[in-house]
């Protein structure tokens, strides 16, 4: 069973305006299932997995563009950037709108020498698992707080269980197109991703240090990043914790929100927040397996605010619009999860595992007036059943609107 992807729109749209349109994101989120169905077999397709196409492409790249004309889809183009230059040289002689569909499933080196060969001749994707929206064939929009946008978006109140099922759950596709074994899908997953991505393609040459790495970060989603705390809890030093985190970040695992700087701010934190950008393999790792003992444990409202921010992070990847969020915390402990930021105003959110939240949960949000900023209308995204008002400006959002 295929479910529609929203970023189908953005991908035809951007081939209309450029050559080449390069789609990237984690291991197995569908990019190739997507663009598959969306070329209804009008695009000849090539996989760079294969390792004879492979060593076509990186040794007698003319050749491969030969064989493999466009318009065409080319998979895992990170295991042959020799053939971007090439890619290049076709596009400026044929001047062709939408030639080339473009996969990479990590970005370690790629973005570099796309940028290089590239420039100007590539509209670029961001692709990360299904959203809430699209699991609920609803439409997207990027996320924002106003009362308006939110009283426009259809939602049923939000059930506590249901919310940490898809939670422990995550969002790969094949998890919801086939029934299968979440735990069993995850090992194999990270198996897969650290053999090709991690040791094929970094220097990381340590797979069984690495993965407890990748375990360690995951009990820290959503916790302030300490590179010193990562090394010492796995046994490395500060600078290959460094390194290990850039390799989970440009492979789409991990996000790092960056905290909200301005002018009139003063003794604000500088170091980003962790996110695991998909929960069940963050449950998997921290081995979490049932959504009920998640749902009591300790780190429930770390994995809430995981799945919230992922959530936003996703309705502006999947509308092909740039990320406007950050998170503020001051030296005074005043924390504001997420900031949006759109034509100047600061739109702050809170995220409360409660479905009565506190009057006080907004009681940050004069930080950023008190600076002299311009402040929106802020969220508390809850548990709670409608969108009700927290106080003149703000309003309680139930988590099935995001």
């Amino acid at each position: 069973m295929y479910i529609k992807r929203h970023l189908e729109k953005t991908v035809i749209d951007l081939s209309k305006a450029f050559p080449a349109v390069l789609v990237t994101g984690p291991r197995q989120v569908g990019k190739t299932t997507m663009l598959r169905k969306i070329s209804s077999g009008k695009r000849r397709y090539v996989t760079l997995d294969n390792p004879m196409v492979r060593d076509l492409a990186k040794n007698d790249p003319e050749l491969f563009l030969q064989r493999y004309h466009p318009p065409i889809l080319i998979d895992e183009i990170q295991y042959a950037p020799e053939i971007l230059p090439f890619i290049k040289i076709y596009v400026d002689e044929h001047q062709n709108k939408g030639d080339f569909w473009l996969t990479g499933s990590q970005l370690f080196h790629l973005m570099k020498d796309v940028s290089e060969s590239l420039a100007g001749r590539v509209g670029l994707v961001n692709m990360l698992g299904l959203s809430q929206s699209e699991l609920t064939a609803r439409d997207n929009r990027p996320f924002i707080t106003t009362y308006d946008t939110l009283s426009e978006r259809e939602f049923q109140p939000p059930n506590v269980l249901e919310v940490f099922r898809r939670i422990q759950k995550g969002s790969m596709p094949a998890l919801y197109e086939t029934e299968q074994d979440t735990e069993t899908y995850y090992a194999s997953y990270v198996s897969t991703y650290l053999q090709r991505d991690i040791k094929d393609l970094t220097q990381v040459a340590d797979e069984l240090s690495f993965m407890r790495f990748m375990q360690v970060c995951a009990a820290r989603t959503s916790q302030m990043l300490n590179y010193s705390s990562l090394a010492r809890d796995v046994g490395i030093s500060s600078p290959t914790a460094k390194q290990w985190l850039s390799v989970l970040v440009t492979s789409g695992i991990v996000k790092l929100i960056e905290p909200y700087s301005h002018n009139t701010l003063k003794r604000i934190v500088k170091a980003p927040n962790l996110y695991f950008m998909d929960t069940g393999l963050c449950a998997y790792l921290t081995r979490w397996n049932n959504p009920e003992a998640l749902e009591l444990s300790g780190m429930a409202g770390a994995f809430f605010e995981t799945y919230v921010i992922s959530e936003i992070i996703k309705s502006y990847y999947n509308a092909g619009k740039p990320l406007p969020v950050y998170y503020y915390r001051d030296a005074e402990q005043r924390e504001i999860d997420l900031l949006i930021e759109q034509n100047g105003v600061l739109y702050p959110i809170e995220i409360k595992k409660s479905a009565n939240p506190s009057q006080r949960s907004t009681k940050h949000f004069n930080a950023l007036e008190k600076a002299g900023l311009k402040v929106g209308t802020g969220n508390v995204i809850c548990f709670i059943s409608d969108i009700i008002p927290a106080d003149r400006k703000n309003f309680f959002v139930p988590v099935s609107i995001i």
